[in-house]
């Protein structure tokens, strides 16, 4: 079978790698196009565009380079009607994905979304968009299964991809860290926009710690001679693409807002989350948003587990203070040790790609065998 894959972030290339892989495990023969990164590229998929085309972040950020969206945009259409899939796969990437699903609808195609949109946080109104457009909604939190069925719709829970592949990087850490001085990770983002934003101020924490080493973890998208500037200080130095086997080692971490929060957690590093955005993207935020917090960790679990710092709140005493009880109050270490191994508990199906390409295989081998595409 024939299957177009659209991710358009670091995250979605991950996931969507281990979709593929596991489709082909079912499905040897299967012909795979993909919009990703090298990952998934690496997996078997044939990549048509890779994610720094695509990943803008904020409000802002999208209006200024929105006539490449469009461009983006119609490009996909075109060269999904050529390819013509069985199955058409959206991985996460909502404020494009959503798009391509309501024109993809309307062309008949089989749609199939991998990673729900965050509609739960804001935007609810787009479950009727979604419950319009899209055959099978495959969700990997496990309250996302409840509050669609709020608004009847069913949805699939295959558990959470992270699982998974923090398993088997548990199994592959290399050595590679000076462990006889703490070790701070500092995981600014994968985007040059919140990178300029965070790692200033994370930086600024360095000289509170100085018998703390402080390690910044670049994503793939960003360039180590770019980051170069950053590491003026004694007790800090550059670790790319080595993410993992930081963590691995981590006594701390400020992290910020994303996924990587949920990386973080399952290492089994105390955090501090931060967020901290545009002017306009913060206010348009304090309007829509209505979730109670920022990070998957706390939302997962329905409560405060790990600091939030927001904002006008990104700055150097408050991330100072608690980094401070990170490191050094035992009570709140094991407080967070605790509800970690609760949030395994919560997303460990046992292997959710495999249990995604498991649903994406029957829904479509059944939709060709006994109905024809909408």
């Amino acid at each position: 079978m024939k299957y177009y894959l659209i991710a358009g972030e670091p995250s979605g290339d991950l996931h969507g790698s281990r979709l593929i892989e596991a489709i082909r495990q079912l499905d040897d023969q299967a012909v795979i196009r993909c919009w990703g990164g090298d990952l998934m590229a690496q997996a078997g998929g044939q990549l048509v565009k890779h994610y720094r085309e695509l990943a803008f972040m904020g409000f802002a950020e999208v209006v200024r380079h929105l006539g490449k969206i469009m461009r983006n945009f119609r490009f996909a259409r075109k060269d999904i009607r050529q390819f013509q899939p069985d199955a058409l796969i959206l991985i996460d990437y909502p404020g494009f994905n959503l798009r391509m699903a309501r024109w993809a609808h309307r062309q008949r195609f089989r749609i199939i979304y991998y990673i729900s949109p965050q509609v739960w946080a804001w935007k609810p109104r787009r479950v009727e968009q979604i419950k319009r457009d899209v055959d099978l909604m495959l969700v990997i939190l496990p309250f996302e299964e409840a509050f669609y069925a709020q608004h009847n719709y069913r949805v699939h829970y295959v558990g959470h991809p992270l699982v998974q592949v923090v398993k088997q990087a548990r199994t592959q850490v290399r050595a590679m860290f000076d462990t006889s001085r703490p070790i701070v990770a500092l995981l600014p983002g994968s985007r040059h926009q919140e990178v300029d934003r965070l790692l200033p101020v994370m930086l600024r924490v360095a000289p509170h710690f100085p018998q703390c080493q402080f390690i910044v973890a670049l994503a793939p998208s960003l360039s180590d001679t770019a980051m170069q500037s950053y590491t003026h200080l004694p007790n800090v130095m550059l670790a790319s693409g080595v993410t993992y086997d930081l963590l691995a080692h981590a006594s701390a971490a400020l992290v910020t807002s994303g996924t990587a929060t949920l990386e973080t957690a399952l290492f089994g590093v105390p955090q501090v989350v931060c967020y901290k955005s545009s002017w306009i993207s913060y206010q348009l935020a304090k309007r829509f948003i209505r979730v109670p917090y920022i990070s998957l960790v706390n939302l997962i679990l329905g409560e405060k587990v790990v600091e939030e710092k927001i904002q006008h709140q990104v700055n150097e005493q408050e991330l100072v203070e608690a980094l401070y009880t990170l490191l050094y109050d035992e009570q709140a270490r094991s407080r967070i040790q605790q509800a970690y191994a609760r949030l395994w508990e919560l997303l460990d199906t046992g292997n959710a790609a495999q249990h995604a390409a498991e649903k994406i295989m029957a829904f479509t081998t059944n939709a060709l065998t006994n109905v024809p595409a909408r």
